[in-house]
């Protein structure tokens, strides 16, 4: 099933999301969503504050930018409770991009190697090594998970130069071709 991504302003994606355990109810049911909602947004990454849970599941599937980033090719990750080692201190600026924030992109420094440890669908456990623009992805995806969007990597300037797409974001004034949900209206006093 199609589920709605939460948009920009709504405070799911503000919030730490919290561990899951193997007793996690209709775990597959949640994760073939979210695998539907983000290829049907045509994403590469969904992480679960994206469609209103604040747990700790991202799914990613970076195939699709396989061609530019070797790295990427065939890549498909179920991740629950993700942790990432940030290795070495070399950064790279790239445009990122979110389905929470529609038909906008900015320039965002992220590292480009990391140890990723995770659980998979199954709780199995893995740990890799990963770099280049998997990297970025892996780690835009789990800042989801901490409360955090790509803009928040910015500077103070930049994020006050876009504030009037986010407000129309935030107003209900920006409409994309998948199902979403905007942040709760505030009350007049």
């Amino acid at each position: 099933m199609k589920l709605p991504i939460y948009l920009y302003g709504h405070p799911v994606l503000r919030a730490v999301s919290k561990e899951v355990d193997p007793g996690y109810p209709e775990l597959k049911k949640l994760l073939d969503d979210m695998w539907e909602t983000m290829y049907y947004s045509e994403g590469v990454g969904l992480a679960a504050p994206q469609i209103g849970r604040n747990d700790r599941i991202v799914v990613i599937d970076a195939d699709a930018v396989g061609d530019s980033f070797p790295e990427c090719a065939g890549r498909k990750f179920t991740l629950i409770n993700p942790e990432i080692e940030i290795l070495g201190d070399q950064t790279v600026s790239r445009n990122e991009g979110c389905l929470s924030l529609p038909d906008l992109s900015e320039s965002v420094p992220r590292v480009e190697h990391i140890r990723l440890k995770w659980v998979d669908e199954n709780f199995e456990p893995h740990e890799e090594e990963i770099s280049g623009f998997l990297a970025r992805i892996v780690q835009h995806e789990c800042d989801h998970l901490e409360g955090k969007l790509y803009i928040d990597h910015t500077s103070p300037i930049r994020r006050q130069l876009i504030r009037g797409k986010l407000n129309a974001i935030i107003d209900g004034r920006k409409h994309v071709d998948y199902p979403v949900r905007y942040a709760p209206k505030k009350r007049k006093s």
